[in-house]
């Protein structure tokens, strides 16, 4: 299904220079405030106390989240945890206090706006779980990246698995940018959200190779720029539609799902339209940097020459 069809080919590899410049000042400046800065981790990653709180009517997650701040303990998460009555609240380490003293202080100011809320547990999650999560997570990311490259070597060329996996960490450390330069809550959920970024952006890149790798079947008499440039533009409906579609769900989900999907929801959105981005200027523009041709893709296959415009275009002669 298409919304539109455009007939000519938009140049975009013309520009491509321009957009990769100011990818890499962007991406650069994303490294320098991870550096400098660093990520703000949530409980899972640095250790704190984690408290499940029973009601007996259905809890007002917005109210609690207010009455624990006001205690001055600030990075608190608030969910249901089963059914509407069961709250599951994680707080990070305060200086000063154990996890029994803090467990109590919150308790006690909870039962002054609720006397029905009732302790049923109270943990303390040490650092070194915290560090154990960090650990399992770069491996995740490292077993992902992996796997992308091998599939694209596999499936095309090692030029396309170069250029499809600079392009994909190019938008992880943009989104891990974003999160260090202003200090939003970088948790598992948000962890979960990057790794899903990359699979999406892959996807991107993946539809945009298949259509270079046909046309270099069809259109013998193409350069490269050409072929690229009509792969990109061939697919500009079916992006819009799917990346628009995908950007409506995670908005309504940044917008209405509240504070425990906040900050998933704000990876996605990130990671969508930098992906897009970078599916187009810099994963398809590396690979004709790198010199992709059609040798690389077709061994031994002859097709005849084919009007673009043709609806009779693919036939194999």
């Amino acid at each position: 299904m298409e919304f539109f069809k455009i007939r000519r080919d938009i140049p975009f590899m013309r520009n491509a220079l321009v957009f990769n410049a100011v990818s890499a000042l962007t991406f650069l400046a994303a490294v320098f405030f991870l550096f400098s800065r660093g990520l703000h981790l949530s409980v899972e990653f640095t250790g704190g106390t984690l408290m499940e709180v029973s009601y007996s009517q259905p809890a007002d997650l917005n109210a609690i989240r207010s009455t624990v701040d006001g205690l001055g303990i600030n990075d608190v998460q608030v969910q249901n945890f089963g059914t509407a009555q069961d709250v599951l609240i994680r707080m990070p380490v305060q200086k000063g206090s154990n996890s029994a003293q803090q467990s109590e202080t919150v308790l006690t100011a909870l039962k002054a706006k609720d006397p029905s809320a009732t302790l049923r547990r109270t943990e303390f999650v040490g650092p070194q779980v915290g560090d154990e999560l960090a650990a399992d997570g770069l491996k995740a990311l490292a077993c992902v990246v992996a796997g992308i490259m091998l599939y694209l070597a596999i499936r095309f060329e090692w030029k396309f698995a170069v250029a499809a996996i600079i392009a994909n960490l190019h938008d992880v450390v943009i989104i891990l940018g974003f999160f260090a330069f202003f200090q939003w809550e970088f948790s598992l959920p948000v962890l979960a959200a990057v790794l899903a970024v990359l699979g999406y952006s892959v996807n991107e890149s993946v539809v945009i190779f298949d259509r270079i790798r046909e046309n270099f079947r069809r259109y013998r008499k193409m350069n490269t720029v050409e072929i690229i440039d009509n792969a990109i533009t061939s697919t500009i409906s079916r992006t819009i539609i799917t990346h628009g579609c995908t950007q409506l769900m995670v908005l309504s989900m940044l917008l209405f799902g509240g504070a425990t999907l906040h900050y998933f929801a704000l990876a996605l959105t990130i990671g969508i339209l930098f992906g897009i981005y970078s599916s187009v200027f810099v994963a398809a523009a590396i690979a004709m940097w790198l010199g992709i041709k059609r040798e690389d893709l077709i061994k031994g296959t002859t097709k005849k020459e084919e009007d673009p415009n043709d609806p009779n275009a693919g036939a194999t002669v």
